[in-house]
């Protein structure tokens, strides 16, 4: 009896005994030594995980900025204060964190453009984009099926006569809305930023005119009176710099279609 059942127990259980022992052994000589500080810098994090910082998400820019370096001050939906309690646990300078916002290039609502056919699929952006670019008349212009507001974590999107409109006040400057955008019409700018160009048509004047009443033209007038070089046109519709725009507001003035806003 001892042979046929007990000595096999006892030799299993010998054998888990020391596979234990082994296992314990090997974690120990191979354990890989996390820094703590990764931890507490991931805490601090928004959680937002939108990519801003140019990581895959807030745990691994808490990992970047022990292990590679990376500053403090690159979580955007954190702001100041959150780079500010990073600098406290590292111990290095926070940085300049400059606030900043998400914007609509765009100002072709349902009472500007008209409809070239019934979408009956999916309702998503990217899903009508396939279809002969998009059912607006104008294929440059917003969708308005709101692929953005699906993806914007702080509801600072909402869509209204058939156009994006954005929150400036819970707006946090993510990207993640830019991102989602079939069109690319939604850019991240500084948030004191006063001259927003509400149009991204590369059609010539004539067929920006035919397709949206609120289109650029790309007659160039604003290029001409910006003293600073701020804005330029290519493509027919113009964009702004704003690492050298001044704010002056003389482009909006100028500008006979009025689709640059100034604030």
């Amino acid at each position: 009896m001892f042979t046929t059942y007990i000595l096999p127990v006892l030799a299993f259980a010998g054998m888990g005994l020391l596979a234990g022992v082994l296992l314990t052994f090997a974690s120990k000589m191979f354990e890989v030594k996390t820094d703590e500080r990764i931890e507490k810098i991931n805490e601090v994090l928004p959680q937002a995980n939108c990519g801003a910082c140019g990581c895959a998400g807030c745990a691994d820019y808490a990992n970047g900025i022990i292990t590679k370096g990376l500053p403090a001050n690159l979580c955007k939906p954190g702001g100041p204060d959150t780079a500010a309690k990073i600098s406290e646990i590292t111990g290095t300078e926070a940085g300049e964190v400059i606030s900043e916002v998400a914007v609509l290039h765009c100002s072709g609502d349902c009472n500007a453009t008209g409809i070239k056919y019934n979408f009956s699929g999916i309702k998503t952006c990217a899903a009508v984009k396939r279809f002969y670019s998009g059912n607006s008349t104008c294929s440059f212009g917003c969708v308005g099926f709101g692929d953005c507001a699906a993806v914007c974590e702080l509801n600072a999107i909402t869509i209204m006569n058939d156009i994006a409109h954005i929150d400036r006040d819970k707006c946090l400057g993510c990207g993640q809305c830019a991102a989602a955008c079939p069109n690319s019409l939604i850019t991240v700018i500084p948030k004191n930023a006063k001259t927003i160009v509400r149009c991204s048509s590369q059609d010539n004047g004539k067929a920006t005119k035919l397709s949206c009443k609120n289109g650029c033209i790309g007659c160039k007038m604003c290029e001409k009176v910006c003293e600073a070089g701020a804005i330029t046109v290519t493509d027919f519709h113009a964009s702004i710099d704003y690492s050298k725009c001044v704010d002056c507001g003389a482009c909006a003035e100028k500008c006979p279609v009025k689709v640059i806003e100034y604030r």
